[in-house]
């Protein structure tokens, strides 16, 4: 699928990320101001079922931003180096 302003490929949004309580919720929370909390955003995941799909999501993407699985950038980093 091509998106007709970039014509680049456009992913699919990964099936879990429809039934996420952080769709219900809107982005301010996991990608907060650097410097402000993520307390909100990883009470959400807390509570999610989908938590486990959206981690794992996140470290196979490396993504760098955000809160994502409930872990924020340095959680996720250190989970990584292990």
């Amino acid at each position: 699928m091509y998106s007709n302003h970039t014509l680049r490929p456009v992913a699919p949004v990964p099936s879990w990320q429809d039934e996420a309580l952080c769709a219900q919720t809107g982005a301010d929370f996991f990608f907060p101001e650097p410097g402000s909390s993520v307390r909100e955003a990883k009470s959400i995941c807390g509570r999610c079922e989908m938590r486990s799909a959206c981690l794992e999501y996140a470290l196979d993407n490396d993504e760098r931003f955000g809160v994502w699985g409930g872990l924020s950038e340095k959680e996720r980093l250190q989970l990584c180096r292990g």
